[in-house]
């Protein structure tokens, strides 16, 4: 595994807008974002490759989310974007060492971060 240390979480108004950051303490391919609300399972939010920057986002955070990285860092950001109550939830950054397809689900990631938290109020 890579050590993945996030920062960026905190409270905002809804409207509002808030940067994750993510350091990861070697070389990853795929890199991603994900999101657990209170009482719900861990949800996908957005991932990007190593090598060509591809990026996917779920539905429900397109056109407000962007997902970037610089690799000679080893960091991923997500700006967060005309933000919402209900992207309230703790969000964990996750990172593959060897994969770089197009899937993005929990098991394709091999590194996770201990998770920090987005409150947006109303």
């Amino acid at each position: 595994q890579v050590q993945l240390v996030e920062s960026g979480g905190g409270l905002v108004q809804a409207g509002g807008s808030l940067r994750l950051s993510c350091a990861a303490s070697g070389r990853t391919y795929n890199m991603g974002w994900f999101r657990q609300a209170p009482g719900k399972d861990r949800e996908f939010v957005s991932a990007i490759s190593r090598s060509f920057g591809r990026t996917y986002y779920s539905d429900s955070v397109k056109g407000r989310y962007t997902i970037s990285r610089d690799n000679a860092k080893n960091t991923v950001y997500l700006q967060m974007n005309s933000l919402k109550p209900e992207d309230t939830a703790v969000y964990y950054c996750a990172a593959s060492r060897y994969y770089e397809g197009g899937h993005y689900e929990e098991g394709d990631f091999d590194s996770w971060g201990q998770g920090t938290q987005v409150t947006v109020s109303s």
